[in-house]
């Protein structure tokens, strides 16, 4: 019999002692009394988990648990206004730095690994995404003059669907901007749409030894040095196969060296789509099938917007905000490590869905993740007929 929730089962799969490293190093433990960073962390997590939409819904929920937060490394369910204060004054890097900690261990999943390229670089999806906010409440978050926004620059590794880097700016930082901050794996690929065709960027990543494959603007002025053949029988979809050197100077004062500029045939959005990159080698088809797969960063940034709370906000500064979206990444992490330990084929939806209705059930979590429909049975019924004489 099992005598630990669900919930308390996710969270002890944290690593606590690299949490409490990091608590020491940033000393957000500092002068305070009871509602400690890792209470502050739980209380989060369990905001997203539930999906709770207030600060009271939060302290609420885990109240409820009573005799079951020991299991969960806490001494009692904080008040709605500590998780406020803390909210507001707690350093939100914490989460941030516990956040890629935990995407070198959960993150490393065997379940995690994909093999769809015949390439050994490994592959990252490049794009961004804007979360609203209300000006006249969120006055930090600069973006239009009666709107307020966020935005997300992620890095996506192909392996796995998870940020491997995630850059917060306001909403008026273009997409290009928020790029240059992005670590650089030499040998990698990056993969981005046209708001990534800026010629400075792409020519500090090839100097760093970076592929890309971005899709170029409709204005680009180009020469055309060579004509590579295209496949005679199959991949009919590839349209243009060439080498070219930008012809505007300022664009070639950026770039000066060769790009390899593929046109290829979207049956789907009946539209073609052309893409430049700095691989010479690959199959034009290969080119394509990676701009393609690029559409994994747009069902990464649904999935958190309408499986997370991030979409509205239990905090309006902007140090609670970032706390809530880093939370909110650390979960999805956690759901997709849990989806790659089970032995049943989840969609994230679903798996979020019943986790969220079965958050305190007392039952074995590896073995619930794994069967989650299997119908119990009451065992028979033994009858000893006693002696009546």
């Amino acid at each position: 019999m099992i005598n630990v929730t669900l919930f308390s089962q996710i969270i002890s799969k944290l690593d606590r002692l690299k949490f409490l490293k990091l608590v020491k190093e940033k000393e957000t433990d500092k002068h305070q009394k009871g509602y400690n960073s890792w209470t502050h962390l739980v209380a989060m997590l369990f905001g997203q988990f539930a999906k709770s939409q207030s600060l009271r819904d939060i302290s609420n929920g885990l109240r409820s648990a009573t005799g079951n937060l020991n299991h969960l490394g806490i001494q009692k369910a904080p008040s709605k206004s500590s998780i406020g204060y803390q909210n507001k004054n707690r350093n939100w890097e914490l989460f941030r730095d516990y956040y890629y900690q935990l995407l070198g261990s959960l993150g490393q999943q065997a379940g995690f690994k994909q093999v769809k390229f015949k390439i050994k670089s490994k592959i990252f999806f490049l794009d961004s995404t804007t979360i609203s906010l209300c000006l006249n409440i969120f006055d930090w978050a600069k973006y239009k003059t009666a709107k307020g926004a966020v935005k997300m620059h992620t890095l996506l590794d192909f392996d796995g669907n998870l940020p491997s880097y995630v850059n917060i700016t306001d909403g008026k930082t273009a997409d290009n901007k928020g790029a240059y901050e992005i670590p650089l794996l030499k040998g990698s690929v990056i993969v981005a749409d046209r708001f990534y065709n800026d010629f400075y960027l792409l020519n500090l990543w090839d100097s760093k030894g970076v592929f890309f494959v971005v899709r170029h603007k409709e204005n680009i002025k180009y020469i055309v040095i060579k004509e590579n053949e295209l496949p005679d029988n199959k991949y009919q979809h590839i349209l243009k196969d060439e080498i070219i050197e930008l012809k505007n100077k300022s664009s070639k004062e950026k770039y000066p060296k060769r790009l390899r500029r593929v046109a290829v045939w979207d049956e789907v959005n009946k539209q073609t789509i052309e893409l430049i990159t700095n691989h010479m080698t690959w199959t034009a088809n290969t080119i394509g099938e990676l701009y393609k797969s690029r559409w994994n960063v747009e069902i990464f940034f649904r999935d958190i917007k309408q499986l997370l709370h991030i979409k509205s906000f239990i905090g309006t500064s902007q140090n609670a905000v970032m706390i809530q979206i880093w939370t909110a990444l650390i979960t999805i992490l956690i759901l997709k490590a849990l989806k790659a330990m089970a032995k049943f084929s989840w969609h994230l939806s679903n798996l979020v869905a019943f986790i969220r209705l079965n958050l305190f059930v007392k039952i074995n979590l590896q073995y619930w993740i794994d069967k989650p429909f299997e119908e119990y049975e009451d065992p028979p019924v033994h009858l000893t007929q006693g002696v009546l004489f």
